[in-house]
């Protein structure tokens, strides 16, 4: 197998310091814990940006001040954010590609979350796939489900998209495609060939998905952005899931991936 990527997403957009005592919000913050995670394993961060009151924001001067202070500590690629949560539209949402980061996300299509939509419409996706190619940023195409799966290689035969994919299934987020076994085997089993892809399970399946993904040959993401517990009741650190994933590696007998190999694993520049 290759060697297993760790991505960690230290902060996303709806954890809470009430939620979880451990979660970062400012920018000293997020770098600091990326800078942790890098140290125990970590070779990707999935970065969110939070305002001054801790609430989601796209601004892109938040992006620039996280990228410069983790740049400072380490290499780990740097993977922004496009997500619905944090702006509406496409200039809001794909500020921070100008900044040229190496990867950032891109949902290719539409869901439910618990409380609200995850709107994706085709025009926005295309906007912002385009934006990605203008500045050399390499999507992560991110699937909840298997129409956002089959439509990612739509884009690609249009020529939105370039091949090799790097595709990050998201399981378990209440509204989309629960975090079951049979879920995560649906979906590799219809995965373009010749892309890379990594399991991202929220909440409760985390615990049982990462292992199924590490087994499978895939790559794994963690962090509070994920899960906040893996025992009721028992707060985790971004420090710990890394910890636990690098862990299960072991264990299992692959080995973790540097950010230099990430970058050849992905087919960054």
């Amino acid at each position: 197998m290759e060697k297993l990527i760790i991505t960690i997403a230290p902060t996303g957009n709806v954890p809470t310091r009430e939620i979880n005592p451990f979660l970062p919000l400012t920018p000293e913050e997020i770098a600091e814990d990326i800078y942790l995670c890098h140290q125990a394993g970590a070779a990707v961060a999935h970065i969110h940006a939070r305002d001054g009151n801790g609430k989601p924001t796209a601004d892109p001067e938040v992006f620039t001040q996280i990228a410069r202070q983790v740049q400072q500590k380490c290499d780990i690629i740097i993977q922004f954010s496009t997500g619905a949560r944090a702006g509406k539209t496409a200039a809001e949402r794909g500020a921070c590609i100008a900044l040229k980061p190496e990867m950032a996300s891109l949902t290719t299509g539409s869901t439910n979350f618990s409380n609200s939509v995850n709107f994706n419409p085709p025009k926005l996706i295309a906007e912002l796939a385009q934006k990605m190619n203008q500045k050399g940023v390499k999507p992560e195409v991110e699937v909840f489900d298997l129409s956002a799966l089959e439509y990612a290689q739509y884009l690609v035969k249009k020529k939105i998209l370039k091949e090799p994919l790097q595709i990050n299934l998201v399981l378990g987020v209440p509204g989309s495609l629960s975090g079951s076994a049979r879920n995560l085997f649906f979906l590799v089993e219809s995965l373009p060939q010749n892309c890379t892809w990594s399991v991202t399970a929220i909440g409760k399946a985390h615990r049982q998905l990462s292992v199924l993904g590490l087994a499978l040959g895939g790559h794994v993401r963690t962090g509070l952005e994920d899960l906040n517990e893996l025992d009721e009741g028992k707060p985790v650190s971004n420090l710990g899931l890394v910890q636990r994933v690098a862990a299960l590696a072991q264990a299992y007998g692959r080995e973790i991936a540097t950010p230099a190999e990430a970058r050849q694993i992905f087919g960054l520049s």
